[in-house]
C-alpha cells in the first residue's frame, strides 16, 4: 500500500524506456538483485470515485497485469528476487508465479502478513546462483501486521573467485515491508520494525556461530533518505546499492524516485542495502539509543519546546533538578499524543538512555 505506480529498483544502471541487459550476460560472476512492491490487486483501486472497486474484483485485470510484471523479472532474471505485496491469498495467482518462476530456475519462499490481510512477501533466489542453507519468517506482531523474510544463501558455481574464501560465499538475505508512515507519530514503530530485524539477524548469526557476512536487505521501506530508518540503517554500517551505482550521497535525496504514492507524492522509499561484513557500524543497541533520542527530540521540537522548556516539562512536578519516569512517560503521551508511541518509548531502559541523552547533548545542536 501507499504507492499508485511503482518502479523496480534494482542495484544496477537502466536507460528510461529501455530494457536493461541482464547482469547474468554482462558478467556471469555479478549478483544481481530486484526489489519490487507489485501492488496486490486486493489494494489496486480502478475507479476513484469508487473506493470499493478494487484490481481483484476483475480477473482479466490482475492476470494481465502479473504476467506482465512476471515477463519482466524473467526477463531481467536477477539471482536475487524481492516482491511485496504478493497477493498470497489467491491461490490461482500463487501458482502462476510458482510455476513461471520455477520453470526459470528460481526457489521460491513465501510468507503472508499475519491476521489474514491478504497480500505478503515472496523471495525468490535462482538455483543457478544459490543455494538455501536455511530460512526463517520474521512475524513483527504489531498493528501493522507486517512480516520479514530472512535466507541464508550460499554462493555457488560460477562463482570461482569466492571459491577460496569462507567469507565471501555465504550472504543473508531480507525482504520486508514496512508500515506507511500516515504520520510522524508511526516513525517509531517503524524503527522497531527495523530495530526487530537487525536483532533477529544478529541472534542468527550467533546462535549459528557464524562468521561476519555480507547482508542484503530488500523491500519497500515506505520512508526516504530523509527518515529516521534510513539514518539508523547508515548508522549500523549499512549502504544503499542504488546510491553506490549512481554515487549519491546521503543528501541526494532529491535525485531519484521509485513510485508515486497514493498521496500523489514522488519519493523514493524502495532500497536494496547492502552490508559489508568489513564495515559493521556501531553496536545495535548504541544505534537504536541514539536513533530514538534522535526521534525524542524532533517529537519535542515540534511541540515548539526551547531547551529550558523541555526540561521544565519533561521535569514535570518534581522538585529536584531531575526527571521521573512517571513524569517522563506522560510528558511524552503529551507531546506524541499517540499511545502506541508511548507504549514503545516508556520503558525504563529507554527512559534511562534517553535521561544521559538529554544530560550529554544538554545544547540540542544537531545530534
Amino acid at each position: 500500500m501507499g504507492r499508485k505506480n511503482r518502479k523496480i529498483n534494482k542495484g544496477r544502471v537502466s536507460r528510461p524506456g529501455s530494457y536493461a541487459i541482464p547482469a547474468s550476460i554482462m558478467d556471469p560472476t555479478c549478483v544481481s538483485c530486484t526489489t519490487f512492491n507489485i501492488l496486490a490487486p486486493i489494494y489496486k483501486r480502478l475507479n476513484p470515485e469508487d473506493q470499493t472497486c478494487r484490481e481483484s474484483d476483475v480477473k482479466e485485470y490482475w492476470l494481465q497485469r502479473n504476467n506482465r510484471i512476471l515477463d519482466w523479472l524473467l526477463y531481467e532474471r536477477s539471482a536475487i528476487i524481492c516482491l511485496q505485496e504478493f497477493w498470497v491469498g489467491n491461490e490461482e495467482l500463487v501458482n502462476i508465479y510458482d510455476k513461471r518462476l520455477g520453470d526459470a530456475g528460481y526457489i521460491n519462499l513465501k510468507l503472508a502478513r499475519t491476521n489474514n490481510r491478504g497480500d505478503g512477501l515472496l523471495t525468490a533466489v535462482h538455483k543457478d546462483y544459490f543455494r538455501v542453507i536455511s530460512h526463517q519468517d520474521l512475524l513483527f506482531n504489531d498493528f501493522g501486521d507486517r512480516v520479514a523474510q530472512l535466507l541464508h544463501v550460499e554462493l555457488i558455481a560460477p562463482f570461482s573467485l569466492c571459491r577460496n574464501s569462507n567469507l565471501c560465499r555465504e550472504i543473508l538475505i531480507v525482504n520486508t515491508h514496512l508500515l506507511f508512515p500516515h504520520d510522524s507519530s508511526l516513525c517509531l514503530e517503524r524503527l522497531r520494525q527495523v530495530y526487530k530485524i537487525l536483532v533477529n539477524i544478529e541472534s542468527y548469526q550467533k546462535e549459528n556461530k557464524l562468521s561476519p557476512m555480507p547482508i542484503v536487505l530488500c523491500g519497500d521501506w515506505n520512508g526516504s533518505k530523509r527518515g529516521h530508518v534510513y539514518k539508523f540503517l547508515r548508522s549500523q554500517g549499512f549502504v544503499s546499492s542504488y546510491d553506490t551505482a549512481h554515487h549519491y550521497s546521503d543528501s541526494d535525496a532529491h535525485k531519484w524516485v521509485s513510485h508515486l504514492n497514493h498521496r500523489g507524492n514522488i519519493c523514493g522509499v524502495d532500497f536494496i542495502w547492502l552490508l559489508n561484513p568489513n564495515r559493521y557500524g556501531k553496536l545495535l543497541k548504541t544505534s537504536w539509543s541514539e536513533a530514538v533520542f534522535a526521534l525524542f527530540k524532533y517529537q519535542l521540537r515540534r511541540a515548539s519546546l526551547t531547551e529550558d522548556d523541555a526540561f521544565a516539562f519533561l521535569k514535570a512536578d518534581s522538585n529536584g533538578d531531575y526527571i521521573t519516569f512517571s513524569g517522563f512517560c506522560e510528558a511524552l503521551r503529551q507531546v506524541c499524543d499517540i499511545s502506541v508511541l508511548c507504549t514503545c518509548m516508556c520503558s525504563w531502559v529507554t527512559f534511562y538512555i534517553l535521561c544521559i541523552h538529554l544530560y550529554i547533548f544538554r545544547g540540542w545542536g544537531d545530534g
